[in-house]
């Protein structure tokens, strides 16, 4: 007889886990004991904005939150205080690669050490259902499973370097209109198989230490009294850490009979004295309480914040060079989905390029919102393409205004009035005209949330810069902010107003409100005396210790047509026109979706007369999400780079010169045109439901459903050399429950070193019940250098061919299993049996 000393072993460290945990849990149960009602209940509300209440006497520190799914923030929103600002979920996701997802976390897991965060509020991992949704650019993906697998690395990434990762918003928050009140109603079985499967990964496998709850509900009851939140989340995938409620989403004290833990943020909210008097009454469980208590400080001792508890990781263990990991991602999340072989171009026989857009000069990096990092420095695409080509042998033109609102004062042309430094100063007033508070700032568009400014006591905020304007001609300086403010220039009083909030969503009217502004007169070199304030008192509401303002300048006043000409004349004298094209805070952002898919301003227009000057004419997508491309067929080469991160611009220019090869293939169907996209309504209806009519077809299901050709499909996207897949290799039959091994077989038959992303998936034609036309089950990144010929296992869980019916059922008999390189170039299948019961 032989033994397995392996098994013996694991056996062996399986008991002696399960000790460590029986012996935390007594731990933890005897800090519990020693606190009252008081004490456990005040646990389960935020102390302010960002962080939970310490509590001395056992041992436990405060614990600190930040927003964080492609950069961390901190505790203030500081220009003083950078973050490292990583390319968007959008672009991640485009890797196609797990392992980039988890070095994402991981990088994120050390800014956060680095600024004192113990949890990181991302992935955001709701579904693209509808490209119109205003928030997909801090998404994933259209498709679950692919979502699944780079929330799951994300998350493992974060928690190995021993800070927690918060999956959001569960569940089903895939718009945001009305994202407060809407219902939801899901059928159960997209419920699972579609927006939970989502999330399931990141919890079974990377056991994710929090959820965050959302603002919506599903089918009648909101995320936060839901039962969802125990089942599947706890009792069907094993969940054993915190439940935090987006912030405001809690909304009375029923919520605490749920699996809602915690409530965000404090220190006010419905629970409290609330709860308290519930649980004398009877009315809630002070079992239900102690649950929650025991699972923050289950987090606190994960992430250090309990004495005499070992944390997951002291320090952090994984790190790397951040600016070199997010040029890196940067480049592999960029798709290329056009090229008739103008791409790579070779900088030594280039002399002459002009690049031209908005977008160019001033990129978009990452999406509107919560999740806002303030970076140290951004390259930018022309910053980018100066570099690779030679200041001298690029030009630039503007071609199209994209800019909406208050655009922020560059830093090098302003000069603090006090220091004689660059930047402004910032003073807070009391009713009595004492001076509260001031300091030194360096950007005009300012953000408190915490930190020692005395918004809430004070009655006046007073913003004082002088201003050097590059060119001569009349500009508007104008400020963006809710209230009453005055615009002073040269000591007299230029223009005063009240701007009001547009919409019902508080977080879009805090962060991007409407904006005031009057024309002045500015002379190049001449610099400008610039007063702004803002009028305080008698705020009120959840964020009346807050305030939001940039202070700038209007768009460019120039006539279109003159912008477009000037472009078009630029490019017809260069040898290669780069046209950078792109969105806009006011479209892409968080608190509000799209109302269309078209680029803003003239930018189509623009593009169209460019590549009709120019057949060299490349164009580089700077959006988050899915844009509308009716000039497609007239470029010679387009690159998707989404919110590409502080590095974009470096990346590009890797991209373009052929440094670098274009890493991505597409997570989200592109349309050609807004009315052929299959499933798009993101409004709820006048009872505030909003039906997610489609089932379980969404995304490239809806399109192959509907048989309507989008203008790139799901999976697609080119690199510089060329692929064959040889062939697959599988078992015939399997058993419900299995993980089945499949070999492919592929080759780089092009010149030089290149990505290949291979895409499995199953088909059941003939089924009892509705299926997708095909559905992704698995895929793999793989490399390869020139002649390389290789081979990948890529392992498919059967459970993803079950369909839910009041549990995962099985279909027996026959799958095609497709295999390619997109959603419909798939060259290779093999039919896989799927037998009974395991």
């Amino acid at each position: 007889m032989s033994i397995d000393i392996s098994s013996l072993k694991t056996d062996k460290k399986a008991t002696m886990d399960l000790l460590t945990d029986q012996t935390i849990d007594q731990r933890l149960e005897s800090l519990l004991d020693r606190l009252s009602l008081e004490e456990k209940v005040r646990l389960l509300t935020g102390r302010d904005f960002w962080t939970t209440w310490p509590v001395e006497k056992i041992g436990l520190r405060r614990m600190l939150f930040s927003d964080g799914p492609t950069g961390v923030r901190g505790e203030v929103w500081d220009e003083r205080q950078p973050s490292m600002n990583f390319p968007s979920a959008t672009a991640i996701s485009s890797s196609w690669d797990p392992a980039m997802a988890d070095r994402l976390g991981a990088a994120s897991a050390v800014e956060a050490r680095r600024k004192g965060v113990d949890v990181v509020l991302g992935p955001t991992i709701n579904l693209h259902r509808s490209p119109l949704g205003g928030r997909h650019f801090e998404a994933f993906s259209e498709d679950p499973v692919l979502t699944g697998e780079l929330a799951a690395a994300y998350v493992a990434g974060v928690q190995r370097n021993g800070v927690g990762a918060t999956p959001k918003h569960y569940v089903a928050n895939d718009s945001e209109t009305d994202r407060f009140t809407v219902d939801v109603l899901v059928d159960e079985r997209p419920l699972r198989e579609l927006y939970l499967l989502a999330f399931e990964k990141a919890i079974v496998d990377s056991k994710a230490w929090l959820v965050m709850s959302a603002y919506n509900s599903v089918n009648g009851a909101t995320a936060t009294e839901n039962d969802l939140l125990e089942s599947p989340l706890n009792t069907e995938w094993g969940f054993d850490g915190v439940v935090i409620s987006d912030w405001t989403a809690v909304r009375s004290v029923e919520s605490a009979k749920h699996s809602q833990d915690l409530v965000m943020p404090g220190p006010d909210g419905p629970w409290g004295p609330a709860l308290v008097l519930a649980v004398k009454c009877g009315t809630v469980s002070e079992a239900a309480v102690d649950r929650k208590v025991l699972r923050i400080l289950q987090l606190a001792a994960r992430v250090g914040a309990l004495e005499g508890f070992e944390p997951a990781a002291a320090e952090p263990v994984d790190h790397e060079d951040p600016l070199a990991f997010a040029r890196e991602a940067s480049v592999a999340g960029t798709v290329m989905v056009k090229n008739d072989g103008v791409l790579p171009l070779a900088p030594a026989s280039v002399t002459s390029v002009a690049v031209i857009g908005h977008n160019a000069r001033h990129a978009r990096t990452q999406g509107g919102g919560s999740a806002t990092v303030v970076p140290e420095k951004i390259v930018t695409p022309l910053d980018g393409i100066r570099t690779a080509f030679g200041p001298e042998n690029v030009s630039y033109n503007v071609g199209a205004v994209v800019q909406e609102g208050i655009a922020e004062l560059p830093l090098e042309q302003l000069r603090n009035p006090v220091t004689g430094g660059p930047g402004l100063r910032v003073r807070f007033f009391a009713s009595t005209g004492k001076e509260l508070f001031s300091e030194d700032r360096l950007s005009t568009a300012l953000v408190w949330f915490g930190g020692d400014a005395p918004i809430a006591e004070s009655s006046m905020v007073q913003f004082h810069t002088h201003y050097t304007p590059e060119e001569t001609g009349t500009i508007r300086i104008g400020f963006s902010t809710v209230g009453h403010g005055r615009i002073f220039v040269d000591g007299v009083l230029a223009h005063e107003a009240s701007i009001e909030a547009t919409g019902t969503d508080l977080g879009a009217a805090f962060l991007a409100p409407p904006s005031a502004s009057v024309p002045v007169r500015a002379t190049a070199g001449v610099p400008l005396e610039v007063t702004v304030e803002l009028d305080l008192a008698g705020r009120t509401g959840s964020l009346s210790n807050a305030l939001a303002v940039t202070i700038g300048l209007e768009a460019d006043g120039t006539d279109p047509e003159t912008l477009i000409n000037d472009a078009v004349e630029a490019a017809r004298a260069a040898q290669v026109a780069v046209v950078v094209v792109g969105t806009n805070s006011r479209v892409e952002s968080e608190g509000y979706d799209r109302t269309t898919l078209e680029l803003p301003g003239l930018q189509d227009r623009l593009v169209h007369a460019v590549a009709a000057a120019n057949p060299h004419t490349i164009v580089i997508v700077n959006s988050g999400s899915p844009v509308l491309l009716p000039w497609r067929d007239e470029v010679a080469a387009t690159l998707i780079g989404y919110f590409g991160g502080q590095e974009f611009g470096t990346a590009l220019a890797d991209i373009l010169t052929g440094a670098a090869e274009p890493g991505g293939r597409l997570p989200t169907t592109w349309p050609a045109t807004q009315e052929d996209v299959p499933v798009i309504n993101t409004t709820p209806d006048a009872d505030g439901k909003l039906e997610y009519e489609e089932g379980i077809h969404i995304g490239y299901r809806a399109w192959l459903r509907e048989g309507t050709e989008p203008a790139y499909e799901f999976g697609h996207g080119l690199g510089y050399t060329e692929w064959t897949l040889d062939s697959v290799d599988a078992p015939a039959i399997t058993v419900p429950g299995a993980v089945v091994p499949l070999t492919v077989t592929l080759s780089n038959t092009g010149n030089r070193p290149g990505k290949q992303v291979v895409q499995l998936y199953a088909e059941r034609p003939g089924s009892a019940v509705d299926r997708p036309v095909r559905w992704l089950v698995a895929s793999a990144p793989v490399w390869a250098g020139p002649g390389e010929t290789l081979t990948v296992v890529i392992n498919i869980p059967t459970r993803l061919l079950a369909y839910w019916d009041n549990g995962w059922t099985y279909e027996p008999g026959d799958y095609r299993l497709r295999i390619g390189t997109s959603v419909s170039e798939l060259p290779l299948e093999t039919v896989l049996t799927l037998g009974g019961a395991a």
